[in-house]
């Protein structure tokens, strides 16, 4: 039918009446007005020193608990209070369990327990463990790949760049920061320097100096006449 309307169900709200930030010398000058308005509600309430939250608790009959704690071992530590009436009690402990782990007042001794609750923390920290390990094995893929490839002996372009250059062998000479250092090249233009292989010059000098370098002015020979020259000028 045109113009009808669905109905929608509307929630009940948990909390159904709230006082809040009343002073402590309002409800003791006017206990029976408040109490009357609260008569024998459970719900939650909160004490304060002035602006600081101080104590949570929870009562089945609140008036009776407010009205304990101005005689009892909290009653110099607070100056205002507020109170939340619930519809039912239901969830009563276990909020109040929750308001006293998030707030944690001076005046709670103990912290709430969460009955029936998992702690995720252990969860959290092996997925934080697990995606470690596989950014470390991210980290490291690459080398490995290079490695196994030189093992193989696949051939990349710069196998060869110093092929013929040597073709009885050569030693090539580097300094770096002070200290120097010798490779072997064969003649097919394989670089040995300490237990591994190199392709290109450039490959080997990285290996020393752990960054990118142009291994063709990095690394020098001996010319006919004994002088140390960059292997560059073997280009010209």
């Amino acid at each position: 039918m045109a113009g009808k309307k669905k109905n929608k169900r509307k929630s009940r709200p948990v909390v159904i009446y709230h006082l809040e930030k009343v002073s402590r010398g309002i409800f003791y000058k006017y206990q029976k007005q408040i109490t009357d308005m609260i008569k024998n509600h459970h719900g939650v309430y909160a004490l304060y020193r002035r602006n600081t939250l101080y104590y949570i608790g929870l009562a089945t009959n609140l008036k009776n608990r407010i009205r304990s704690h101005l005689k009892d071992k909290h009653s110099s530590s607070w100056t205002h209070f507020s109170l939340y009436i619930f519809r039912r009690q239901n969830y009563i402990r276990e909020l109040e369990a929750l308001l006293l782990r998030i707030a944690y007042p001076e005046g709670n001794k103990q912290r709430g327990k969460l009955k029936g609750s998992k702690d995720l923390k252990p969860v959290l920290k092996r997925q934080v463990k697990e995606q470690q390990s596989r950014e470390l094995e991210d980290l490291f893929k690459a080398y490995r790949v290079t490695k196994k490839k030189r093992k193989q002996g696949k051939k990349t372009k710069a196998e060869k760049v110093l092929k013929g250059f040597f073709p009885t062998g050569k030693v090539i000479y580097a300094t770096y920061k002070g200290k120097d250092y010798k490779a072997w090249v064969y003649s097919n233009g394989t670089i040995k320097f300490g237990d591994q292989l190199y392709n290109s010059p450039s490959a080997a000098g990285y290996a020393i100096r752990k960054k990118g370098t142009n291994g063709w002015a990095f690394w020098k020979y001996k010319n006919k006449s004994g002088k140390l020259v960059k292997i560059a000028d073997l280009r010209k």
